[in-house]
């Protein structure tokens, strides 16, 4: 029995090979199909066009943003915070008084 440290497993390959693509005929009916044209799209591709034109939708570039605008309202307010309690209180003095040292 060996035993291996600090050494992980090979991930698992997933091969998949699609019989046939076209990526300027998927394109071009995709166009169609926005159009309103007639298209040769099955349900499923339907379906998916739908779900990519909702996501887009909802931009998930904003999302991000609002996160980090937040972020940083948070981090900011910690240090303002922080700051205070430096500067404007007791608190320092109290904590090294404490431990018996003194400024």
């Amino acid at each position: 029995m060996r035993f291996i440290f600090f050494r992980t497993s090979k991930p698992s390959r997933f091969n998949y090979r699609p019989r046939y693509y076209n990526p300027e005929r998927e394109e071009l009916e995709r166009k169609r199909a926005k159009m309103g044209l007639d298209a040769k799209l099955t349900e499923q591709e339907e379906l998916r066009l739908r779900m990519s034109a909702r996501w887009r939708k909802q931009n998930p570039v904003e999302f991000g943003n609002r996160y980090k605008k937040m972020s940083f309202i948070v981090y900011g307010s910690v240090v303002l915070i922080g700051i205070y309690v430096i500067f404007f209180t007791r608190f320092i003095e109290n904590l090294l008084s404490a431990f018996g040292l003194t400024l």
